[in-house]
Formats: structure tokens, C-alpha cells, sequence
């Protein structure tokens, strides 16, 4: 009988850097692995053989098919020998002399794959389901993950020492200053996750905020959290989609990791919507993730990412949102790249969630525990790789005729 070793050397490599063992005996890599990847039978093998992409090894991990010993990057960063298309002629033969044929039938993929969802892309029900499958886990399986900010976006950091929750402070308070904040202003932060930047910016610069979500989990933990800095006269809590808004004028705007969800054919209305919606002289910025130039909008269509993580995300390139600003009415102002932030942000989420495991599992399953690793770990990698970026872009709609407004000349933060 074959040996999966013989079908693990042709896909990945008989120099595999990391090491492999399988349930029939077979084994690669050093003899003292960091890290190892551990196939538990013959079910995964049926997932990569019969699932297109990447999405066989995903779901033979998700269901635990397949374990991932060791450190998870160096698993990851060897991630281009996996097998990215179904398997050619001469390894399906090896797989089928393996398995038989009646064992290479198609497994059903796991519960927590999304189902494909029938109505438009990026229509106000549709958009609803995407955003509820990602953000109403559970609270309790967010905080072991996020830490006591409950924060889900990039955090900046001051230096690789900085603590999670400093540098998540950071990022509130560095948008604060791009925003121009003034006490008794109007903010709308759009997309507000649990209430962070609506918080800090109410107890620091004094502003009233209007702070809107579709995740009915984040909502009522932020209305939880405001209630209890007892700034419920300053900041209200929303369980509103953005394009439903209809009380402006604001002084400012904040979008904080929710431009993903917004897609490539929706940019100029999302736009000129925060464009109406702002008093002349008012601000917005716009912190985001970008892709490079000639990179698919929608990379992850099909992947493991769009299955399991960002149903229908797409991201966009800073030069289209820097010209649909302007499109809009906007002058742009500033733009900031955050890659390396991002990266150390991602490294200390999974860094919790390994340090937390079993209450995590306990929270949700392990099937869910598995998933959120791979994706953050994966994504901590190609933001460190520079194949992702992310950008804050602060704009301004200048009062009309004279182009004036009340920005620094120069940026002071």
C-alpha cells in the first residue's frame, strides 16, 4: 500500500522545513520540528482531494482532521507549498490508490462554513447576514481574544514593547487629533464595534458622538459600556445600518475596519452619503485596509477567508478611495500606512487566543477557536509580507465658496 509520505513529498515537498506525520506512520521534516503538521486520518485527505483551492486543508483543520503543532507562522509562511488548485491526475491516483475509490466521495463541509447567501451583494439584508455570521460569536469569545478594549481594528503602536491595550488607546487618540476634536461637537462613528472610539472620544474631547452597528452583540455591550463611564448623555448607541442615517449635520466622521464591508461598486455613494451627512468644514477618516494596485478587489472570493471569515469583504486600493473621496466633494489631507502595526495587532490577538484555548472553545468551539487562529495568524503574516495594507485618510469638506477650514496647516499629531 502507498503511503500518504509519498503524496505529502509531491505536494509539499520532500525539503519540508517543518515537520509532518500521518495516522499510517509516515513522517518528514527535521527530527526536532518547531512545528509540525499532524494529519489524524484518512478524512483529510478526502477534504483536500475533493475541495477546491485551499479549502481542503482548511476544512481538514477546522474539523480537526489535521492538527498544526508547534509555532503557527512557520506553519504558515511554508503556506505556498499547499496545494492551491485540486490535485493533478498523477496525485489524485495517488490519493485514490490511498483512500479507494468509494472513500474519495466529497465530505460535507463543516457546519460553520457560511452558507451562500441568495440575496444582492452588498444589499442592506445581505450585508446584515455577512456582518452578524463574523461579529455575534460572543462577546465573552471576543474579550478572551481582543483584551479588556474590545477593540477590532489595527492598534498603533509607539514601539514593539507597547501593550495591546496602550496601543489600542493609541489609535483612538491619534484619530481624535486627526479629526481635530472639539468638546460639544457632533461625531459619528460609523461601524463603532463595541464602543471604543465612541467612549474615548466623549470622555476626552468632550464631543457627543452617535455611534451605529448591525451587530445587535456589539450594540448592547456598548450600550453596557457607555452606561457604565456614565456618558450616556454624550454618546448613543445604534443598531443602524450606515445608509439609513438621516440626522446630520456631524462635525466629523470616523470609519474604524468597517470599509471592508462597504463594496467596490458602493464606494461613490458611501461617500457623497458621509458627504451630505457632514457640515461644511467637517472631517473624516477613513482607516481602512488596501490592497496594491492590480490586486482583485475581492481576493479571498472562494478562499478560506471569504467561507469561514469576511463573507463578500472586498478591498480596496488607496488610490480609488483617495479619488472617490474626491469624487465626492472631499480634499484629501493625509494618508498613513499602518502594515507593520497591523501585523504586531494580529501577533497579539493570537497570542490571546492561544493563552485563553480552552476557555475560547468553551465560549464557542473548537471547530470556531481553529478557525479564528489560522485566519489571524495568516493575516499577521501577509500584512508583515506587505501583500495587505491598511490606511488612514483623513479628508475634509471644505466650507463653500473660499475652499476654508479649521485643519492644522501642518499635521500636529
Amino acid at each position: 500500500m502507498i503511503k500518504l509520505q509519498s503524496l505529502a513529498e509531491d505536494l509539499l515537498g520532500a525539503d519540508l522545513p517543518i515537520g509532518f506525520r500521518a495516522y499510517d506512520g509516515s513522517r518528514m521534516g527535521p527530527s526536532n520540528p518547531t512545528a509540525s503538521i499532524v494529519v489524524h486520518s484518512s478524512k483529510a485527505l478526502r477534504y483536500i482531494a475533493t475541495s477546491p483551492g485551499q479549502l481542503g486543508f482548511a476544512r481538514a483543520y477546522i474539523t480537526g482532521e489535521v492538527d498544526l503543532e508547534g509555532d503557527i507562522y512557520e506553519i504558515i509562511n511554508i503556506q505556498s507549498r499547499l496545494p492551491i488548485v485540486k490535485l493533478n491526475f498523477a496525485q489524485f491516483i495517488k490519493a485514490l490508490r490511498i483512500l479507494g475509490l468509494s472513500n474519495l466521495r466529497p465530505l460535507p463541509p463543516p457546519p460553520e462554513e457560511i452558507k451562500k447567501q441568495w440575496a444582492f451583494r452588498h444589499s442592506l439584508r445581505r450585508d446584515s447576514a455577512t456582518v452578524s455570521h463574523h461579529y455575534d460569536v460572543s462577546n465573552a469569545f471576543y474579550r478572551l481574544v481582543l483584551g479588556p478594549s474590545m477593540t477590532y481594528s489595527c492598534a498603533v503602536f509607539e514601539s514593539k514593547s507597547d501593550t495591546l491595550e496602550k496601543a489600542q488607546e493609541n489609535k483612538y487618540e491619534l484619530i481624535c487629533k486627526k479629526l481635530s476634536l472639539k468638546a460639544g461637537e457632533r461625531l459619528l462613528d460609523i461601524g463603532c464595534g463595541w464602543g471604543g472610539m465612541a467612549i474615548h472620544a466623549a470622555r476626552h474631547y468632550g464631543v457627543n458622538v452617535v455611534a451605529v452597528t448591525v451587530s445587535k452583540n456589539q450594540m448592547e455591550l456598548a450600550r453596557q459600556r457607555v452606561s457604565e463611564e456614565g456618558l450616556s448623555e454624550q454618546v448613543e448607541i445604534r443598531l443602524q445600518d450606515y445608509r439609513k442615517i438621516d440626522d446630520g449635520p456631524f462635525d466629523a466622521v470616523s470609519s474604524i475596519g468597517m470599509f471592508e464591508h462597504v463594496g467596490l461598486a458602493q464606494i461613490r455613494d458611501y461617500f457623497s452619503g458621509i458627504y451630505a451627512l457632514l457640515a461644511p468644514g467637517g472631517r473624516l477618516l477613513n482607516h481602512a485596509i488596501s490592497r496594491w494596485p492590480g490586486q482583485k478587489a475581492r481576493m479571498m472570493r472562494g478562499g478560506f477567508m471569504d467561507h469561514y471569515v469576511f463573507p463578500d469583504a472586498e478591498v480596496h486600493e488607496v488610490g480609488t478611495v483617495i479619488s472617490s473621496l474626491q469624487q465626492a466633494g472631499f480634499e484629501a489631507r493625509h494618508m498613513e500606512d499602518l502594515r507593520e502595526h497591523y501585523a504586531l495587532t494580529l501577533q497579539h490577538w493570537v497570542k490571546n487566543l492561544e493563552n485563553n484555548w480552552a476557555e475560547a472553545v468553551a465560549t464557542s468551539s473548537e471547530a470556531r477557536a481553529r478557525i479564528w487562529k489560522l485566519y489571524m495568524a495568516g493575516c499577521a503574516t501577509i500584512f508583515a509580507q506587505d501583500r495587505l495594507r491598511i490606511h488612514q485618510v483623513l479628508a475634509v469638506k471644505n466650507r463653500l465658496p473660499g475652499g476654508t477650514n479649521d485643519l492644522p496647516l501642518r499635521p500636529n499629531w
